[in-house]
């Protein structure tokens, strides 16, 4: 009997749908507090999720989702970076 491989799932901040980690951009933040986004979901820290789409995005940010997350304040080209690769980047 063939071994089904089991599909890493995540929660996006957003929408709070769990997903295939895969279709979510991951945003990090690092031991030094930095927050960044990854693409390749390799970097080190901890990380949030969010879905590709630009609704998703705003609802994340009205909510606060991931100020909450990780318990800082989040930089506003962070969300812009997040936007330009949601409205730029959907083929990815």
């Amino acid at each position: 009997m063939p071994k089904v491989k089991k599909i890493p799932q995540r929660q996006c901040v957003g929408c709070r749908e769990m997903k295939d980690k895969k279709a979510l951009i991951r945003v990090v933040k690092s031991p030094e507090n930095e927050i960044s986004l990854d693409f390749v979901g390799k970097k080190p820290g901890r990380g949030a999720y969010v879905c590709r789409d630009v609704e998703c995005l705003k609802k994340a940010r009205k909510t606060r989702a991931l100020e909450r997350a990780f318990s800082t304040a989040i930089p506003p080209e962070v969300y812009d970076a997040l936007e330009r690769e949601l409205e730029g980047g959907d083929g990815q």
